[in-house]
């Protein structure tokens, strides 16, 4: 299981997707691993620019390395959600390849937040890291352990690419 998900890591590293404040009008893809407690699997995202600091999108998460006594089946180990950034790096203004973007997102396990960074070394290629995590949970007495997985604070890292 360690060794695929370093391959996995690689991969997200290799092969992912993301959006730049720059030309956010664009469609974006980003896929990246993503760490929790008990839990590590792989995060895909795609976003569609509705202007120059202004973004929708969608996110799909699977946890791939979780722990025995989650006893965890497919539907505590997966996550869909819709996802709302504000790119404030034309704002902040620190370099034309960097952007700060703070978000919400509506997910089939709660309703939260995320606070990402983007950096890109070409007009192509960056990469980026994610911090997300839960602000009102759908269910507040939450007896099995499983069910945490999504509901917990959440680190992304990965690649990015601009389409």
């Amino acid at each position: 299981m360690k060794n695929l998900f370093v391959i996995l890591c690689v991969l997200s590293f290799s092969f992912a997707n993301a959006q730049a404040f720059i030309g956010n009008t664009d469609n974006k893809f980003q896929i990246g691993a993503n760490f929790q407690d008990k839990a590590t699997g792989i995060d895909v995202s795609y976003d569609y620019g509705l202007g120059e600091n202004i973004s929708v999108g969608i996110t799909g998460a699977y946890a791939l390395g979780v722990r025995e006594e989650l006893n965890a089946n497919f539907g505590d180990r997966f996550d869909i959600k819709g996802r709302f950034n504000a790119h404030l790096g034309s704002v902040l203004n620190v370099d034309d390849n960097f952007d700060v973007y703070p978000g919400l997102n509506l997910s089939l396990k709660n309703f939260g937040g995320h606070v990402g960074a983007r950096y890109f070394f070409s007009d192509g290629f960056g990469v980026f890291t994610e911090a997300v995590f839960p602000i009102a949970k759908y269910k507040t007495n939450i007896t099995n352990p499983a069910h945490y997985i999504y509901n917990q604070f959440v680190l992304n890292l990965g690649a990015s690419f601009n389409l």
